[in-house]
């Protein structure tokens, strides 16, 4: 059966890279209110590919208000085995400046064994990936599968809770793979099993009624933007350690991760200090960071000799699991309320949050995991954490509370630039993905008849 397996992935997979590239081309940008025609065909697109030979049953259901389009797929459970769910999601990030891409980031390009383009990893492959496994076993695998594929990721599943909600007899399922991780490095299989949370707020310091003339004021009276500066500089310590009170350390990682590596990953320059103590896994996966993601202030180009009078900042924290988002962006507010210099004026808007979320990686459904992606890679799986946030974890996880939850790499690794310039996927690891997911399929029908 394994060796019938492998052949019918091989069969199915150049058919799945060429509908993995047609994805690609378009340009599904949740974020964007001008791509909605985009963001619809691209929930048509993967609707089709679904019907052709992956699926029994497929939909495009809308019926959540303001919800983007999601795809709900179906191959009914032979009697006596479990139920699969499998996620992935269909929008992208925005590309930012085409100029800044080795080529446009909407038309796929093949090079040194990787596939550019946006969502070429983040998160069209786990589409390609969920196409694959189910093509190989003809379209009737031999237990039950629904596929969720969503459009609205990238903006942090908004409507993700009421569509649970609002389905959640036709989506309940034994085991949930959630196809949008990535591997901890080429040829080595992942699983994700600790998320950090996220907590935004964005702050406004205002210190003069209006601008004016820096030379006549300027030594007396204090520019918003210095003050901002101020306030920001108090979120770290001299050592990079966050100083927000009340925020939670998780346990360390037993995955090494060396610190040259990780230089290397993120492109620190030479010289640069990394930030705080303790071992890099610690450090972005098991405790709390803190980042300046934008500021609203005069550009450079348009700056005038004038004191500014107001400045905003939008500050986001990643939080440890097992801390508490609603309570950790409560502390962040409190701390930028506290910390703001010379009487300044400041109002703190609460943001975004993301419930950080820890999986128990034990179980039949996991040994049938792990035996499933050895098998496809040649190497045993490694458990790591995520430093980033995916609030659709916790959606599922507390909908289905008693369902195995899997997070796994669709070939995504830490050079696919996910997010970035230049993302791209590697064609090698895609592929060990499409067939170590089949392989689960046949491992969980197997596993259910003990």
């Amino acid at each position: 059966m394994s060796d019938d397996l492998r052949r019918a992935v091989q069969k199915v997979l150049p058919g799945v890279r060429a509908d993995l590239e047609a994805l690609i081309r378009v340009p599904s940008v949740s974020a964007d209110p001008g791509a909605t025609e985009d963001v619809s065909r691209c929930a048509q697109l993967t609707a089709q590919l679904f019907r052709a030979g992956a699926a029994q049953e497929v939909e495009i259901l809308d019926d959540v208000p303001g919800a983007r389009p999601v795809i709900l797929a179906s191959c009914p459970a032979p009697s006596g085995r479990p139920t699969v769910l499998l996620y992935a999601h269909y929008d992208v990030q925005p590309a930012g400046d085409p100029a800044i891409w080795s080529s446009r980031p909407f038309e796929p390009r093949e090079s040194g064994g990787r596939l550019y383009g946006r969502g070429s990893a983040d998160d069209k492959a786990g589409i390609a990936t969920h196409l694959a496994a189910l093509r190989a076993h003809g379209g009737r695998p031999p237990v039950g599968v629904v596929v969720l594929i969503e459009g609205e990721e990238e903006i942090g599943s908004p409507t993700l809770g009421a569509f649970l909600d609002r389905h959640r007899d036709r989506l309940a399922a034994d085991v949930i793979v959630l196809a949008d991780s990535e591997n901890i490095e080429v040829g080595v299989p992942s699983f994700t099993t600790t998320l950090r949370g996220l907590a935004n707020c964005v702050v406004e310091v205002r210190t003069l009624a209006e601008s004016v003339h820096s030379g006549t004021y300027g030594g007396a009276a204090p520019d918003a933007l210095t003050t901002l500066c101020r306030l920001l500089a108090t979120l770290h310590d001299d050592e990079g350690h966050v100083t927000v009170n009340g925020l939670t350390t998780g346990h360390p990682s037993r995955t090494d991760y060396p610190a040259e590596r990780f230089r290397a990953e993120a492109g620190v320059l030479d010289g640069v200090r990394l930030l705080g103590s303790g071992t890099i896994a610690e450090r972005i996966w098991t405790g709390p960071a803190a980042t300046v993601l934008a500021i609203d202030a005069p550009s450079v180009p348009e700056a005038a000799n004038a004191l500014t009078a107001t400045a905003r900042a939008k500050v986001s924290l990643r939080l440890a699991p097992g801390d508490n988002a609603i309570q950790a962006r409560a502390a962040l507010a409190r701390h930028l309320r506290d910390h703001t210099p010379w009487g300044a004026h400041v109002q703190v808007t609460e943001a975004e949050i993301a419930q950080p979320y820890t999986v128990d990686a034990r179980g039949p459904a996991f040994d049938a995991a792990r035996r499933a992606y050895k098998r496809a890679y040649g190497a045993d799986v490694v458990d790591l954490g995520g430093g980033g946030a995916i609030p659709f974890v916790a959606e599922f996880a507390n909908a289905y509370p008693k369902a195995a939850v899997l997070i796994t790499s669709p070939g995504g690794d830490p050079a696919s630039r996910a997010h970035s310039t230049d993302e791209n996927l590697h064609l090698a690891d895609f592929e060990r993905a499409c067939l170590a997911e089949a392989f689960l399929l046949a491992e969980l029908a197997d596993w259910s008849t003990k």
